[in-house]
């Protein structure tokens, strides 16, 4: 180990203007919402010019998602050992060099690197967004601060794939990254000004050991799913990266347990409530990264839609679900999960249910109305769930609980993207296998659906496991409260 020093600098709540410092990061995390929500519509333009397939390109998510879930366990280190405004600068300043290098790229292999460099930069800011918020809101209040947040980062998504769309049919792809620049280089400013740190330094021991077996094992995990989206789930370096992953998280967990200063503290798991929320969270998370990668490609390969018509399509769930965040978190505060939670889950299944049932007969309206009924299921479970497990940390797991769960939902993102696009990869090939001629134009079409269903199907099924897990869902007691 690498000693840290035993200083601690306490930080005065008192004197902390809440807002400012939750705009800031707000703005930061606006900018890195709508730059993956505004390269998720391209997809097909980026395979016609770079000449990839779906596979290949599923990449500039996936490698999105390896890099965040490499990073984020860290994160709960680093927020011990930096300041919230060092942590959020340094999150900006690579996620701007990355949003340069994407805008610039002439080639699929230099756009990928860019995707790394901004997946860096995302990694360090979304625990510092989460964990600032536990800190500087009481337990009453978090419902409401969640809400809120989740209204400005549902935005992104809202306006991302028509804004996508707009910039593809009339520029080009790299306008999707140069019109973020400027955004970046506001949040940096008005980071650099406002922004005050609420954390407590205490600096604690590095623990090399844990960083590479973390880094070897949901890096491996993530590589390995993700390979198998690509290519097969026999093929051996598939298999030898999930093995590899596998058996580094055993040691990581058993590292963690045995160690005094843990890089990931999880005892937070000795709290139910906290455990529980984790597992439905893996569940939506794995639902949720399928739904944004395969609605796309249906509607613009199937469907024939161009790229605006698809964005335009979505923006209306996209808009149901920022406006009910807020209404989500209000509710959350008065009345607690159980109200919203279950019936969201409810929602939700019966919206992924009818969108396995769609067709190339299904009209426009069919789509966005389905499309509105999943969002609004899933603006009443995603910020209640990650709250009530949240808020039934002590303050001295708070940097751990956010990095968690966060590093949970990457690693289960990654597992969702790869099984999903498999799925309707398999099935697409297996229509196609069995047409009497594969090259017509409406039997390609009629493969893509065929795929689709199949994809959404595993998905409504995997949210039957989520409402059964949200039965048992229930309001949390922050320990800080039980002690008032």
């Amino acid at each position: 180990m690498i000693a840290g020093g035993s200083t601690q600098a306490k930080v005065d709540l008192s004197a902390i203007k809440r807002g400012p410092i939750i705009v800031a990061l707000i703005i930061g995390a606006f900018v890195a919402i709508l730059n993956e929500t505004l390269i998720g519509i391209a997809f097909p333009d980026l395979m016609k010019e770079f000449g990839v397939e779906t596979s290949t390109i599923q990449w500039l998510s996936t490698v999105y998602l390896l890099v965040i879930g490499i990073l984020v366990p860290v994160t709960a280190l680093l927020q011990q050992w930096f300041t919230t405004r060092q942590m959020f600068l340094s999150a900006m300043l690579l996620f701007l060099v990355g949003t340069v290098t994407c805008g610039f790229s002439g080639s699929f292999e230099l756009l990928l690197i860019g995707r790394i460099v901004q997946a860096a930069g995302t990694g360090l800011l979304i625990p510092v967004m989460m964990n600032t918020i536990l800190i500087v809101y009481p337990p009453n209040n978090r419902g409401a601060a969640m809400g809120m947040i989740g209204l400005v980062l549902m935005f992104g998504p809202a306006i991302g794939p028509t804004l996508s769309g707009l910039i593809i049919d009339s520029l080009s792809w790299h306008w999707l990254f140069f019109l973020v620049i400027p955004l970046v280089l506001l949040s940096i400013v008005f980071g650099f000004i406002y922004l005050r740190n609420v954390s407590d330094i205490t600096k604690p021991k590095v623990d090399v050991l844990s960083i590479i077996l973390s880094t070897i094992g949901f890096g491996g995990i993530v590589f390995g799913f993700s390979k198998a989206g690509e290519v097969s789930w026999s093929e051996q370096e598939v298999i030898w990266s999930i093995v590899a992953g596998g058996v580094s998280i055993l040691l990581f967990i058993w590292r963690q347990l045995v160690v005094k200063e843990p890089m990931m503290d999880l005892r937070a798991f000795k709290y139910p409530m906290f455990a529980l929320t984790i597992g439905l969270m893996i569940v939506m998370t794995m639902t949720l990264f399928s739904t944004t990668m395969i609605l796309p490609l249906y509607m613009q390969n199937a469907l024939m839609m161009t790229a605006f018509s698809a964005g335009l399509t979505l923006m209306p769930g996209g808009i149901v679900n920022g406006i009910m965040s807020p209404v989500s978190g209000k509710l959350f505060d008065k009345f607690g999960p159980r109200v919203l939670i279950l019936p969201g889950l409810i929602i939700m299944a019966i919206a992924l249910f009818f969108i396995s049932e769609v067709d190339l007969d299904t009209t426009k309206g069919t789509l966005i109305t389905l499309h509105v009924i999943l969002m609004f299921g899933i603006s009443m479970i995603m910020m209640p769930a990650q709250t009530t497990g949240l808020n039934q940390l002590p303050k001295r797991l708070y940097p751990h609980g956010t990095a968690i769960m966060n590093t949970m939902q990457q690693v289960s993102g990654a597992i969702g993207m790869a099984l999903f696009i498999s799925i309707f990869s398999n099935g697409t090939k297996k229509y196609l296998q069995s047409s009497v001629d594969p090259s017509v134009l409406e039997e390609s079409a009629k493969g893509l659906v065929f795929g689709m269903q199949g994809a959404f199907q595993i998905a409504f099924y995997i949210s039957l496991l989520a409402i059964v897990l949200g039965i048992f869902v229930k309001r949390t007691k922050a320990p800080e409260e039980g002690r008032s």
